[in-house]
């Protein structure tokens, strides 16, 4: 069972004391007995204890800054919403495969912004412009923002301020089943909530931290029961023995677990696994036993958007990977709809 997480240490900088959401978390923190440190920047977070790079690697996802967002301006987050809304950074999670190792480089802590406020004005601006299309907000480019919301709120807050609006419109996704306290939010139907699923081999051996597939099937019934829009990422598809029996199962288990709310505005994003050269070389410093195939020999090099390639599956197995998940769609949720595949 993954308990809810708590950091081992928390620094804050100084003008987060002057919001009531950086007062409420230190006074909390402290109450804990938490060890709190100050900083004048995230940037300046030093000697994150530890005696090699493992340890210190572990220490620092367990250690929470409270901070501000200063740049107020907005990440795109195509293919799946015009904005990235920033009210996190990092994640708590060991998943070997994730983007976040290069992204965040050698600052993998976590980072939580408690100018809010702040945050919405920039967001109902941003609606503004685009009025009146509908403005979609992605909520977890750059952490998993449920895994720290039983301490911090934010994203119950922003939950029901994008509930309260006319055209904007909220995504995020998790792999943590810590969902109760975000079940009773007014939430309008205007934030689509999903989870990332993956099968038993993948979760075991690729994703430890997180929550084991039944618990994150058994959140989605709650969030379906709450009324909330239900979508799936189901990421990374990877390949290994028994792939085909694995997903077979991850896509019985949920239709036997998720309620009729569920069924009728479902959606799945597909995503293969890939990863870049740079990614390899953090992922086998961090986590120098994984079970994760990084051969480029077996791989398709294909070029990204910023001028950094990646490796994907060959064609051909991309072909029968989409296949496969169209017959298990169509099979088990055949009133679904499949978002991308990528």
């Amino acid at each position: 069972m993954v308990k809810p997480f708590m950091p081992q240490l928390v620094y804050i900088e100084p003008r987060a004391m002057e919001f009531p959401l950086g007062r409420q978390l230190y006074e909390k923190f402290d109450k804990l007995g938490v060890e709190i440190r100050k900083t004048t920047s995230h940037n300046q977070v030093r000697n994150i204890p530890g005696d090699n790079h493992q340890q210190k690697y572990r220490n620092a996802k367990s250690t929470l800054v409270i901070g501000l967002r200063k740049t107020l301006k907005f990440d795109t987050s195509k293919p799946s919403a015009e904005y990235a809304i920033p009210l996190a950074t990092g994640c708590m999670g060991h998943c070997h495969y994730c983007y976040l190792q290069t992204t965040m480089g050698s600052k993998p802590y976590i980072r939580t912004y408690v100018n809010t406020e702040e945050i919405f004005a920039a967001a109902d601006q941003y609606m503004e412009e685009r009025s009146p299309e509908p403005t979609r907000f992605e909520a977890s480019c750059t952490s998993d923002i449920v895994g720290i919301d039983h301490l911090t709120h934010t994203l119950k807050k922003t939950i029901e301020h994008i509930g309260q609006t006319k055209h904007g419109l909220l995504r995020f996704v998790t792999k943590f089943h810590h969902v109760d306290h975000l079940l009773d939010a007014e939430h309008n139907g205007r934030t689509r909530f999903r989870f990332s699923l993956n099968d038993d081999y993948v979760i075991k051996f690729l994703e430890p931290g997180t929550s084991r597939l039944d618990q994150r099937i058994e959140a989605a019934a709650k969030v379906a029961k709450a009324g909330y829009p239900l979508g799936f990422i189901i990421a990374p598809i990877y390949l290994h023995d028994g792939w085909r029996e694995g997903y077979e199962t991850l896509f019985k288990k949920l239709a036997e677990k998720l309620p009729n709310e569920a069924l009728d505005n479902l959606t799945f994003e597909l995503i293969q696994h890939r990863f870049t050269k740079p990614a390899k070389r953090v992922i086998q410093e961090n986590y120098p036993m994984t079970k994760l195939e990084l051969d480029e020999e077996k791989r398709k090099y294909k070029w990204g958007r910023y001028g950094i390639g990646k490796y994907v599956y060959q064609t051909e197995e991309q072909e029968e990977i989409k296949d496969v998940f169209q017959m298990y769609i169509d099979r088990y949720f055949p009133e679904s709809h499949i978002e991308y595949f990528t």
